[in-house]
């Protein structure tokens, strides 16, 4: 007897055989973990454009100036030992070295031809530091807290550091962490950007406010960039496991 029995249509005509497994139709593009990054891409981006709005109208005393003055007044001195030396380490990150990992990350993704996955990092990178970060900036244009201890540039709305932090955690995971290890990945990243968001009010740079606009922008754009170029990733993913299994194939032969 035959595993896939046929069967007729009304008017006598076979039909082909019937498949024991799926639903024969075409997988939905709009899957619930797609839409599930767009709706966490856009509440974290309105988490950082909605305050921004607020600290706008009044840059001088907006209505969490308070809460920013404690967690300034709790992030006193002395300024001195190892936590120096942490937020020294966490400012060269969210600085140079932060711009200088992924500029290596794209070197790497474009040598082996990964030109989708550039594209992702390049529009991610560039979106989120130039647009939302500095454009935000430059609409708030908030005064910074007095006597900061490292150089900064201006606008103290949203931090920059913190953004580029929760920014380069999103893009690494998604370029670079296979599926299976990213829950610890994102563990990591998120202490990370907490770490970077309390160097930059230890030190003096940012109110508490900004740090977490900071993360929020920058989780935000990294997310929906993600869910973007998401199918595309998925397909420039699928064809590097052919040519790959292609060559192991060649090779045993």
């Amino acid at each position: 007897m035959s595993g896939n029995p046929t069967t007729t249509t009304p008017h006598g005509r076979p039909r082909g055989p019937r498949r024991s497994g799926g639903t024969g139709r075409r997988p939905e593009t709009g899957t619930p973990r797609g839409r599930g990054l767009l709706v966490a891409g856009l509440l974290l981006l309105g988490a950082a454009v909605a305050p921004a709005l607020v600290v706008r109208s009044d840059v001088a005393d907006p209505p969490f100036q308070g809460l920013d003055d404690r967690w300034l007044i709790w992030m006193g001195g002395p300024h001195e030992g190892i936590y120096q030396a942490a937020a020294t380490i966490l400012d060269l990150i969210g600085g140079p070295v932060g711009s200088l990992i992924p500029l290596s990350v794209l070197v790497l993704l474009l040598v082996h031809r990964r030109w989708v996955s550039a594209g992702f990092l390049l529009a991610a990178t560039l979106g989120g530091n130039m647009l939302v970060v500095q454009g935000l900036k430059h609409l708030v244009d908030r005064p910074r807290p007095a006597h900061p201890l490292v150089r900064v540039d201006h606008g103290s709305f949203p931090s920059g550091h913190a953004a580029t932090a929760a920014l380069l955690v999103v893009l690494l995971g998604v370029l670079l962490v296979p599926a299976a290890r990213r829950r610890a990945w994102w563990i990591g990243g998120a202490v990370l950007t907490l770490a970077m968001m309390w160097s930059r009010t230890w030190l003096h740079a940012h109110w508490l406010s900004d740090t977490v606009a900071g993360a929020a922008a920058g989780a935000g754009v990294g997310l929906l960039a993600w869910w973007l170029f998401g199918p595309a990733l998925a397909r420039e993913r699928a064809r590097a496991h052919d040519r790959r299994g292609a060559a192991a194939g060649a090779g045993t032969a």
